[in-house]
């Protein structure tokens, strides 16, 4: 029971190798969801490629989660003006101070890494390192939780993750708890629902704090600004390598956002960037041969990617063995499955370069010079009663085990005939495209209503005979057997959604001009894909994805969390495609 500043005692657990013949560093982890009860029989694979070197490894539980005193707050705020405040920077501060003078066989190095939370614990530490701290690898780390990563996308509630988080995390201090739904189906669930004020009336009752302060604070205003930490980060302050997966349901934005950050002051190069293929934390699986359908082409990047990136880190500056990295960023390449190494991201000879939507469902690098087929948009209806689902139905609850994982590689095809979908798609490449770098599109497009939400997918779709049946031509396939194909699987590559309301102040909330077109920038974040010879690019726009993201009533409204059944209304949607209003996607296109 580790005590910090406040006098609060944290619950931890020490392990330490029984063999050690030298001092050794120590690996720190903290995490709001339990240490470890004894000392496992068998190697996790996440330590595997790590105990070969020697650590002593050190599991903590966060003020307020289980054993560890205090109350826990879902909560990145770090206030560092104030010498009585605490924080998850200050409580690692503390224990790092408590460790390295009190475990026995430590050699005054201390690492700290973690997935999710616990990265977000492992990141939190370099606005105010111990001296002692040598190195860290914050992994899948939120750093705004307003603009981006688990509970909002700028601005747009992904209403059921915030909400089951909360109650998993804050419904009991003892254990994880998982909502009981009472339909089977989550998105009928959450669409009898009705209002997201009916969260508190009908079942939370104001018991789950984190859920009340969402509801309280619908804009970007001083409580998220003061969440979001990585605004005070404007250096690499230690060495830090930084790892994201490209469909990471969770957390794909805050890594990426904490090295350009710490990239501002980096004169010493100590600021490194990993990125794969991957959902949350597939990283430190046992293996990671594939994320759902889509094979990784013989590789196992988990055991690569421990292997020969973290535990080399880890290595060079706890144990002083081996080399600095000489690569500014490593990602496993999806599309081509290499491995590719950036002494600079994003890579100086990627070329941004314009894929244009035509009003005829077509996509070209060729910018419309007037309407096709006479036309200047496209338009849907779109219809908060009916909102286009984010994966298959029936849509499991996020926890535990489910579809969650891997929904954002699902096949697309599920939508891409809705009325309320638009779909633009190339013809077949005649040679491979490389795309290396932050992704983009900007949109002209217009509502009737006075509010609306606008999602753009980018999707390689694969060709008809991507792979070979493996059936037999007399007895065909199992049941189930033929949907597991990738022969025409429409692959997203990236998807995001922005809000109306937030288009010209994250801070004010502002109705838009009915029927008047703007643009809408909507970020895609980083990638690093190939569309392959043969395949087709494709690009959906809808403007619902339920329940990942609320539902926007379409009809302006103060706050969204107080909206009533009366304000959500259809509204006829216009996405342009010519002249001065041609909407596109932006690509970094390797040369």
């Amino acid at each position: 029971m580790i005590p910090v500043r406040d006098g609060v005692h944290l619950q931890t657990v020490i392990l330490t190798p029984v063999d050690a013949k030298e001092p050794l560093p120590i690996l720190l982890e903290r995490t709001p969801y339990g240490v470890p009860e004894k000392a496992p029989t068998e190697t996790p694979a996440r330590w595997k490629e790590l105990m070969s070197d020697g650590y002593i490894f050190v599991f903590q539980n966060l003020r307020g989660r289980f054993k560890s005193e205090g109350v826990f707050n879902i909560s990145s705020q770090v206030n560092l003006k104030d010498p009585k405040a605490t924080s998850e920077t200050t409580d690692a501060y503390d224990t790092i101070e408590w460790l390295v003078k009190n475990v026995k066989g430590n050699n005054g190095k201390v690492g700290i890494f973690g997935v999710s939370y616990d990265g977000l614990t492992a990141a939190l530490t370099l606005l105010q390192p111990h001296a002692a701290l040598k190195a860290i690898s914050e992994q899948a780390s939120p750093v705004d939780q307003w603009m981006n990563d688990d509970d909002h996308r700028y601005g747009a509630l992904r209403e059921s993750y915030d909400f089951e988080y909360a109650v998993l995390e804050q419904a009991d201090k003892n254990k994880n708890t998982n909502f009981a739904f009472e339909t089977y189906d989550t998105y009928e669930w959450y669409l009898n629902l009705g209002p997201l004020s009916n969260i508190n009336d009908k079942y939370l009752h104001g018991s789950i704090p984190y859920w009340n302060l969402t509801v309280e604070h619908p804009d970007y205003d001083d409580f998220w600004k003061s969440e979001a930490w990585v605004r005070q980060l404007h250096a690499s302050t230690v060495p830090n390598l930084n790892v994201a997966g490209f469909w990471d349901q969770e957390d794909p934005w805050g890594p990426w956002q904490i090295f350009r950050h710490a990239e501002e002051h980096d004169p010493d190069h100590t600021n490194f960037m990993v990125a794969g293929p991957w959902f949350h934390g597939q990283w430190q699986t046992k293996e990671a041969k594939s994320i759902g359908l889509i094979p990784y082409g013989g590789h196992d990047t988990a055991k690569e990617f421990r292997e020969n990136l973290q535990a080399p880190f880890f290595r060079y500056y706890l144990h002083g063995r081996g080399g600095k990295p000489t690569w500014q960023a490593t990602t496993f390449q999806s599309g081509s499955n290499t491995w590719k190494t950036y002494t600079a991201w994003p890579p100086k000879q990627a070329v941004a370069t314009k894929l244009y939507l035509h009003a005829n469902g077509t996509l070209s690098f060729t910018a419309p010079s007037v309407g096709d087929s006479g036309k200047e948009y496209r338009e849907y209806v779109s219809d908060p009663a009916n909102p286009v689902p984010y994966r298959r139905r029936p849509i499991s609850p996020t926890y535990p085990g489910g579809d969650w994982k891997t929904w954002e590689v699902a096949d697309q095809r599920f939508v891409d005939h809705r009325p309320d979908v638009l779909t633009f798609m190339t013809e077949p490449l005649d040679r491979d495209l490389v795309v290396t770098g932050p992704l983009a599109a900007k949109l002209f497009a217009s509502t009737s209503g006075t509010d609306s939400d606008f999602v753009v997918k980018l999707i390689d779709v694969f060709p008809q005979d991507a792979q070979k049946n493996d059936w037999g031509p007399e007895e065909g396939p199992k049941p189930g057997q033929y949907t597991q194909s990738l022969n025409g699987y429409e692959l997203p590559i990236a998807m995001e959604v922005r809000r109306g309301r937030y288009l010209k102040s994250f801070e004010q909330a502002t109705p838009l001009a009915a029927n008047q077109p703007i643009e809408w920038d909507v970020p895609l974040r980083d990638r690093d894909h190939v569309f392959l010879k043969g395949h087709r690019i494709m690009v959906q726009i809808q403007s619902t994805w339920f329940p990942v993201i609320d539902r926007n009533p379409q009809k302006f409204v103060p706050s969204i969390y107080k909206a009533v059944t009366s304000d959500y209304v259809p509204a006829t949607q216009r996405v342009y495609c010519a002249g001065k209003m041609a909407s596109y996607i932006e690509l970094p296109v390797m040369n």
